[in-house]
């Protein structure tokens, strides 16, 4: 049975994983009206990967006897300026849910439950990359500066990403 503190944070970080979704999808739709494929492709796939991650921790509150609870989803932005600021944006957003994942991670803690504390591992592990990706995406952009040859290259890599299902959900 779910503590009542790490049922509302985990119903918490569902939402916050929903709206990581919306706002992933309005950063592809974004990047696709303006011709960016790839970065439209790269985006689309972490709107899947945001949406698997809710499901994970859906899944986790039912099987520990717990009630999802959705909330509203807030708007999001739906237009960046240039494919390096939305990846900036992504960098920072990323960086807030590692904080979020961290809270839990001491909620748990706190209320002495080892069972949530050890499913938060991958969701730590998970942000390291989400974060190392972010920055690699920027760190090229910025490397090729208004090299519109550049830019081509780095999207046209960006629409080779596939999507993987998370290894918690794997066989489910």
């Amino acid at each position: 049975m779910l503590n009542p503190n790490v049922e509302k944070a985990l119903n918490a970080q569902i939402n916050a994983e929903l709206w990581s979704a919306y706002l992933y999808l309005s950063m592809s739709m974004d990047a696709s009206a303006k011709g960016y494929k790839g970065v439209a492709n790269w985006y689309y796939i972490q709107f899947q990967e945001e949406q698997d991650h809710a499901r994970i921790f859906m899944n986790y509150v039912l099987s520990r006897g717990g009630r999802v609870e959705l909330a509203p989803i807030a708007a999001v932005d739906t237009e960046w300026a240039s494919p390096l600021a939305s990846f900036e944006d992504t960098l920072a957003h990323e960086r807030k849910v590692t904080a979020m994942i961290e809270n839990l991670c001491r909620v748990a803690e706190a209320e002495k439950d080892l069972a949530t504390s050890n499913m938060l591992v991958w969701f730590i592990d998970e942000q390291v990359e989400e974060e190392e990706n972010a920055q690699d995406i920027i760190d090229q952009l910025k490397m090729v500066g208004d090299s519109k040859m550049g830019l081509y290259m780095i999207d046209k890599d960006l629409a080779a990403r596939v999507y993987t299902t998370p290894s918690p959900l794997a066989g489910k």
